[in-house]
């Protein structure tokens, strides 16, 4: 499922954005309905270790997806509102920007899911 850096941006991208809506949950609570501070205190730091962790998955896929510098700082531009992840990804998606550069199709997966190579398919005369 995560064996390809496309699946592993995606998977983090949306993590962080939940962990957003977590936290914005949290702080209604904390602020606006009750005063009860509880959701900022575990949701806070669960985002803070999802952004950071979005922040270097993007630094680790932006060679292996071939990504310019351009499409870099909006990815990372991206971590800092909420939603912007997710928002991102859709964008690089459709822009094909989560596609395996070698070919093998998106995310480098084939057909079924299972990844793409020459060696495991035999050899046709």
């Amino acid at each position: 499922m995560l064996s390809s850096p496309a699946a592993r941006f995606r998977a983090i991208a949306v993590a962080e954005a939940l962990s957003w809506c977590a936290l914005l949950v949290g702080m209604l609570f904390k602020y606006v309905v009750a005063s009860n501070p509880i959701g900022v205190k575990i949701f806070g730091p669960v985002h803070g270790v999802l952004f950071v962790i979005y922040v270097i998955v993007t630094l680790l896929v932006r060679d292996p997806l071939r990504w310019d510098g351009k499409a870099t700082v909006w990815a990372l531009v991206a971590s800092v509102p909420p939603f912007g992840t997710v928002v991102f990804e859709r964008w690089a998606s459709r822009t094909g920007r989560l596609t395996d550069p070698t070919g093998n199709g998106e995310d480098g997966e084939g057909p079924g899911g299972a990844t793409s190579s020459a060696a495991a398919e035999p050899a046709r005369s």
